[in-house]
């Protein structure tokens, strides 16, 4: 993967904590006249030009002929694509095709629709560029509806300054977040051979905290009845931590760092039973715990993080199971002691960018097909977890991942999800040069220009 130059437009001052986005129900009766993502609403996905055809791809960056420039012509515009000046969106009766800019069928009516969406038509007709519901399907014409409503998604958007250190809202924050914070070879056992040779991270919680880290991805297995922490599997290893026991060294840590915060990810096999009592016995979670289920953020959006601060809300649980997932296994829901459903609150990318070593993909599309990085509305900014990391830890491209960890954040990432990341997840976040954890900071020095 070769280093491209970022392309974002920073802004006027650094101050320090940062996020959302492009934040929908603001008006977009303009069209752009900058290259943009023709990017899906339904699906996330964008169109790319593919040999003579369109097709809906994953989000790639400047990866995959994914970028359009909107040019007036008579009677509508044209859909350049930025790699290839000459070359338009086109029609083909009812297909989607890239062909000499000029030709018939390259002129197109781009309408405004709701949040922030256009429609993009074929005109005197009622056909519409419409998105597939799989990835790699045809781009066609077909009626109107939510598959063909559009986001004319900026390649290079406008920032501005973070809001201040009273009125930054916990969505307009990123974090630096360990990877299988678990697996550091430091705490305990977390695997057996051969995981156990390639640990996530090289430090154990409690340094983690203390060098920065506030996001923590911690998978929990049951054995003997009790939560603790393995890598794959339990079978083989002696002595996994409990998750109580980090979720102690978290709990501790933020009670004696007044105005900190945290987040635990549970990537979770336990049943609701276990984890509850696991969680009862960590003391003074109660204390610290945030539970954003009671507080109307659904409709009402995220507090401050000086609201958190003063009312010591510190930490936020959030597991991966699902409620329906719960209820079908006759358990009682995690939300009544606390725990978070993911997918409810948050959106994430897929989690892999390839193996070990070699080429990586640094295509970036939500992990849950049934909820687009796009997932938005005007009352509730779902938080953004990044993902950036490969399927194995391998300690010299860990390095250089992590080195342009701020690249992808900006260039692919970030158009992808129409907001920035709140959470960028990585592996071995020590290392990298510029640090994860100077990315982070660059990222918290501002908010994207709402609006675009």
């Amino acid at each position: 993967m070769r280093l491209r130059p970022l392309r974002v437009l920073c802004c006027s001052a650094a101050l320090a904590l940062s996020t959302p986005a492009l934040l929908p129900g603001t008006a977009s009766a303009a069209v752009p006249t900058s290259s943009v993502y023709l990017q899906n609403y339904t699906t996330g996905r964008n169109a790319a030009g593919s040999s003579g055809t369109v097709a809906a791809h994953n989000p790639k960056g400047n990866e995959d002929h994914q970028q359009w420039t909107p040019v007036a012509v008579g009677g509508g515009y044209q859909l350049r694509n930025a790699d290839e000046s000459a070359t338009c969106l086109g029609r083909s009766g009812t297909s989607a095709v890239t062909t000499t800019c000029g030709a018939d069928g390259t002129t197109w009516t781009i309408t405004s629709s709701a949040d922030s969406t256009y429609t993009i038509g074929a005109p005197g007709t009622s056909q519409y560029l419409t998105g597939s519901a799989s990835d790699a399907a045809a781009v066609q014409l077909g009626s109107s509806g939510d598959l063909a409503r559009w986001y004319l998604t900026p390649v290079t958007y406008a920032t501005t300054a973070m809001p201040s250190a009273d009125t930054r809202t916990l969505d307009q924050v990123t974090f630096l977040t360990a990877h299988n914070a678990f697996a550091n070879g430091v705490d305990g056992d977390f695997a057996t051979f051969p995981v156990s040779w390639f640990p996530n991270q090289n430090s154990g919680i409690s340094k983690q905290l203390a060098d920065g880290v506030r996001g923590f991805m911690l998978d929990d297995y049951t054995v003997n009845g009790q939560a603790v922490l393995c890598h794959n599997s339990c079978d083989g290893v002696s002595s996994p931590v409990p998750l109580a026991t980090d979720l102690q060294r978290v709990v501790d840590f933020l009670r004696a760092h007044p105005g900190q915060f945290a987040t635990v990810f549970l990537e979770d096999y336990a049943s609701s039973d276990v984890l509850k009592s696991s969680l009862a016995s960590v003391n003074g979670l109660s204390d610290v715990l945030y539970r954003p289920d009671q507080e109307g953020v659904a409709t009402k959006g995220w507090p401050t993080m000086a609201d958190l601060a003063a009312r010591g809300r510190q930490l936020l649980i959030f597991s991966d199971r699902t409620r329906a997932s719960d209820t079908a296994s006759g358990w009682s829901t995690r939300d009544t002691f606390g725990v978070m459903y993911q997918r409810e609150w948050t959106v994430e990318n897929y989690w892999s960018m390839g193996g070990g070593i070699g080429a990586s993909d640094w295509s970036c599309y939500s992990r849950w097909d049934t909820r687009p990085l796009t997932t938005d509305s005007s009352a509730f900014h779902p938080l953004f977890v990044m993902n950036h990391f490969r399927d194995y830890t391998i300690g010299s491209t860990a390095q250089t991942d992590n080195g342009k960890l701020l690249n992808r954040v900006q260039n692919f990432c970030t158009p992808a999800a129409r907001k920035k990341p709140n959470y960028l997840a990585v592996d071995r976040y020590d290392a990298g040069s510029p640090s994860p954890l100077t990315t982070v900071g660059t990222l918290n020095s501002y908010i994207l220009t709402p609006g675009q």
